[in-house]
Parts: structure tokens; sequence; C-alpha cells
């Protein structure tokens, strides 16, 4: 996960590298790279095989879904919930694109199932949501995390290729989102030597930047340093798992009902059962590549009361890719599951039907 600013008790007039120099002497106690390691402090131990996991089936599906197991070739299987548009709507929207839905860290596919697959299949999209490895239901690598951008974004490639028909639209939330930055900049750029399958459309949900989660960690130090530590205990130390309020705060808006953030918070407490990403080596490798303007349609979507990725993150992402980024009033960073998750799916359903390509009547 990252971490975001609210609002700034820095003077305005200053620039964000004045900021980083006016506040240096201040913070030069903190280490960055101290926060990042707390989230891989406690899994240093390398597993000696890569594990199956036992098919717990802890999130049941709701009628009309269904879960497989994608096979890798690298043997390890990644959990699949599926959901096809009902009867009576199939076939109504023409070439409508298939979706897959990406989740980002303390998640798993279980997240989109609740709300937007519904939804979106209500509609005539044929969705999958996946959970990458040692998340959810999948499998587990070997090693103290379950990969690298790289390693993801090539496992969601092989998804796609081996059982997805038509150009998807990738949908990625958080971390799930840089993710989906990474698949994006490996199929445009050919000099990379790798080809992963052309897409349809990506839409960033509440995505981590395209430079990573150092400079909302830097932002939020700055300006908020009461709440940046609060923020990283919730996160990188799990402590949204033990406290409802905090696990409200960080995720979902404040109306949210306690009994939804509890269901919620048991759901997340079992979904990583290692972490997606060495942070310190992550950071070190980004930002992503970039991409040429026009080659894949994309669409920046952030939340006004996201208390992890800011609006400077919001607008970073949307400019890397020359956007306009779409800003959704009274939801928080989990938009798919806050109160008022309607309010993103529909305007990714609006995105979706006037893509370029779609033929939608």
């Amino acid at each position: 996960m990252s971490l975001l600013s609210t609002l700034s008790d820095t003077p305005s007039s200053f620039s964000f590298s004045q900021q980083r120099r006016h506040h240096q002497s201040r913070i030069n106690r903190f280490s960055l790279n101290s926060l990042l390691s707390l989230s891989v402090k406690a899994t240093t131990t390398t597993k000696p095989l890569a594990q199956a996991t036992a098919i717990r089936h802890s999130y049941d599906l709701k009628e009309g879904q269904k879960r497989h197991f994608h096979r890798l070739p690298s043997g390890l299987q990644m959990e699949v919930i599926e959901q096809e548009p009902p009867a009576h709507v199939k076939g109504t929207w023409k070439d409508a694109p298939p979706v897959v839905l990406v989740h980002g860290s303390f998640h798993a596919a279980w997240c989109w199932a609740e709300y937007w697959m519904p939804f979106f299949s209500s509609s005539g999209l044929h969705c999958y949501a996946i959970s990458l490895l040692g998340q959810g239901e999948s499998d587990e690598p070997r090693g103290a995390v379950s990969g690298t951008l790289e390693t993801h974004a090539s496992d969601i490639a092989d998804f796609i290729k081996q059982e997805i028909s038509a150009p998807p639209v990738l949908i990625g939330h958080s971390f799930g989102g840089l993710i989906i930055q990474s698949y994006l900049s490996t199929t445009i750029n050919a000099s990379f030597g790798t080809t992963y399958p052309r897409l349809a459309g990506a839409v960033l949900v509440c995505s981590v930047p395209p430079s990573g989660n150092s400079g909302l960690v830097w932002r939020y130090l700055l300006t908020k340093p009461i709440a940046a530590i609060k923020v990283t205990l919730s996160l990188a130390a799990k402590a949204f798992a033990n406290s409802l309020s905090l696990c409200r705060e960080t995720f979902f808006s404040s109306e949210m009902e306690d009994h939804l953030v509890l269901r919620y918070q048991e759901l997340m407490k079992g979904s990583s059962k290692t972490p997606l990403f060495d942070l310190r080596k992550l950071n070190a490798s980004l930002p992503v590549p970039s991409i040429q303007k026009g080659l894949v349609e994309i669409l920046v979507l952030g939340a006004n009361n996201d208390f992890i990725v800011d609006m400077e993150g919001l607008y970073e992402t949307a400019k890397f890719y020359d956007v306009e980024p779409i800003c959704v009033e009274g939801v928080a960073h989990d938009m798919m599951l806050d109160s008022a998750w309607e309010e993103g799916a529909q305007i990714i359903l609006e995105w979706i039907r006037n893509l370029p390509a779609n033929h939608n009547p």
C-alpha cells in the first residue's frame, strides 16, 4: 500500500522540493526505508518450497459466480472468480469486452465479487477477478514475498492469454493499479522482448502512482507526521486487522456500518499470506516506463476521501498517462466496497461503453 497527505499545514507557496528541504532537519531521524521495511520485516525466512493453498473457500460466492484455479507455467495456481452476464442480458451488448479485475495489498478476488462483478455482469460484461500469488486462495510462491511488479504482470498476462478470448478491460486497485501499469509498459514497449496480450482498455482505481509510494510517504511525513505514523502502522504493521476504527479510517468512509467493516476486516486478515512485494526493492525499480499516448485507452479514477493515495498521487498518475483524472466524491480508498460503491462502478461502466472499439447500441 501507500501513504497519503491530507490538508497541508506547510505554506502553499512552497514547492514540494522546497518543502522537503524546509523540513529535512525536522524529520532526518525518520528513515523512509525503515518505514517501508515494516511490511516485510516479519517474513525474512525463505520458504523451502512453493506451497499449494488448502482450498478453504473462506468467501462464499454470490449467485451466478464460480471459482476455478488457473495453472501458471510455474505449476502454481491462481484463484479466479468468474461471473458471466445472466441469460436475459447475455448478447444484448454486442462486442462487450471481458473485464479482468486485479486487487491490491491485503485483498483478493473476493473484493470485486461483492458489488462490482454483479453490477458489471448485469450490464452485459463477462467478469473475472483474480487473486495474485500468495493472496486469497492462490498458491504461495517461494520466498518472503509473493513476487515483483514484473512477475505479477506476467501472471496476469498468462491468464489473459490462456483464458480470455478477446482483448479485455484490465481494472486494478491500489497496488493492483501499479501492476497494471507495469503490464502496460511491457505490452507497449516492444524493446522489452516480451509480448503481453493487448487490452481494450485499462482502469486505474485509487492506484499507487508510477513513481511508487515514496512520494506519498514523504508528503505525509512533511505535512502530517503523526498521521504518517498512524497509517504506516495500519498498513505496514497490519494494525488495521485489530482495530475496527483504524480499519474504517484506512479503507472506508466514516458512515460505513460496523458490521460491514468487521466483515471486510476479517476477509482482509486472511487475504495476504505473503506480502505482494519487497517495497524497498520495488521503489528502487520505479518509475514504470512511460508509454506513448493513445496506444491504449486509460481511465484514472480516484476518491476524494482516500486515506492512502492523496490528490497529488492521483494527478501524478493522470499526468503520466496524459489523461484527465476523475475524482469520485463521497468514497474512500476501497471504492469497490465502500458505502457508495456504485458511484465508481457507474463511471467505469459508462467509460467502457464509450471505448472507441465498442459497438454497444
